[in-house]
Parts: C-alpha cells; sequence; structure tokens
C-alpha cells in the first residue's frame, strides 16, 4: 500500500534529516566562533541564491501554471522576494555595502544548490520536486532558526539584522498543507516518490555543501567578533 501524501513527505523528511555533526558552520555561530568575514560570505552567497532561486520558482509555476503546484510554486517566488529584502540588513551588519553585496564572486560549493534548483525548474516532475522542496524546507528553516539566535546572543546582531533568518525560521504550517494538497491532487505514485527522493538527497546534500563550504574559509579557532557589529 502507497504512503499517504502526508506519510510520504515525514517519512522522507526524516530520512534526510542531516547528522548533527554534518553541518560544521552553525555550531559555530551558535557559540560564536565564527568570524564576520565568514558571515559577510553567507550574505554576499544567499544574495546570488535568493535571486536564482526565485526565478526557478517562477519558471516552475509557468510550468504548472493550470495546476495546483502552479500556486504553490508562485509563494515560494515570494517568498524569495521578501527574503530578498530583508538580507541587506544582514549584510550591512557584516559590513558589506549593496556594490559589495552584489560584487562577490560565486563559491561553487554555495551555488551548487541553486543550480540544481535551476535544473530542477526545467527537468523535473512538479510534483516530486514539491515533495522534496518540502522535505528540505525543515533542515533550512532549523538552520535559520539557530543562525537568528545566535546573531542576537552571541554577536548582538539587531532585529533588522537577523529578520533573514527569522523569516526562514518562521513555521509555515499552511505553506506545508499546500504542498500535501498538491501531491495528493497529482497523484503520489511510485516512480514520483522515488523521484521527489532523489531530488530531496540532492537538495539536502548541497545545502550542507553551501554551509560547510563557508565553514572551510577559515580556521576553526579564529576569534569571534566585534561585539559592536551589528547593532546599526
Amino acid at each position: 500500500m502507497s504512503p499517504t501524501p502526508r506519510d510520504a513527505l515525514l517519512e522522507l523528511r526524516a530520512e534526510l534529516a542531516p547528522a548533527e555533526s554534518a553541518n560544521r558552520l552553525v555550531p559555530r555561530i551558535e557559540e560564536g566562533s565564527a568570524p564576520v568575514s565568514v558571515l559577510a560570505e553567507l550574505a554576499a552567497q544567499q544574495y546570488r541564491i535568493i535571486r536564482s532561486d526565485r526565478r526557478s520558482f517562477l519558471v516552475l509555476a509557468a510550468r504548472c501554471a493550470d495546476a495546483p503546484a502552479g500556486g504553490y510554486f508562485a509563494k515560494l517566488a515570494d517568498g524569495e522576494s521578501l527574503a530578498l529584502a530583508a538580507l541587506s540588513g544582514f549584510a550591512a551588519a557584516c559590513g558589506l555595502s549593496e556594490t559589495q553585496l552584489r560584487g562577490r564572486a560565486p563559491l561553487a560549493g554555495c551555488q551548487a544548490y541553486p543550480h540544481q534548483l535551476a535544473w530542477l525548474a526545467l527537468n523535473g516532475e512538479p510534483a516530486a520536486v514539491v515533495l522534496a522542496l518540502a522535505a528540505n524546507f525543515a533542515a533550512w528553516g532549523e538552520y535559520c532558526a539557530v543562525t537568528a539566535r545566535a546573531l542576537r546572543r552571541q554577536y548582538g546582531f539587531s532585529d533588522t539584522a537577523c529578520a533573514f533568518f527569522d523569516f526562514f525560521a518562521t513555521p509555515a504550517p499552511e505553506l506545508e498543507e499546500e504542498a500535501v494538497r498538491v501531491v495528493a491532487g497529482t497523484g503520489l505514485d511510485g516512480s514520483r516518490l522515488a523521484a521527489g527522493r532523489e531530488y530531496g538527497r540532492l537538495l539536502q546534500d548541497y545545502e550542507l555543501m553551501f554551509w560547510n563550504t563557508l565553514a572551510d574559509l577559515s580556521p576553526a579557532a579564529e576569534p569571534a567578533v566585534d561585539p559592536g557589529l551589528g547593532l546599526a
């Protein structure tokens, strides 16, 4: 008997959940030992990622314009627009101007995730993409929640500087319910479930690559931060 869409999502999320030790940067942010230079690079790489992901979601929305998945992907694109606006406060707290934010070169390990999403936008089976994204969002949201708390406690960042991470850390049960409805309406057969698992595994692997590429930019023992940064 095939699992229900909700059960499939929960099972896939549990299956793809990364080990606690898999992400080498977030624990350093949590303890305050990640230097601000690495946080600035995080902001710069996210600037590229968000703009790319927004276009990918719009492509998916257009592919599914006459299906329920179209509305789901359109909402994700709208969310990327809100996140992009919030990112400027974090970048400024890290010492990056708008010009510097736009001018940073891409890092291959950080940009693998949006490249995969762009591939899915053109080639992915839409219901399987929905399933993979909904499973992946849980890990990303938890990383953002830990980061938002640490930026306030360890780095003295303001609410404006933390708004980007707060946005993704805030639970969105209505969005998950819509994902379940989309998958249910499309029909969850064995091939879609297998594709969702494959897509989700790659997205999760590439997300960890993003964090760990940044973690490798500086020695783990480098001192933390000037507490005055991020207060403006």
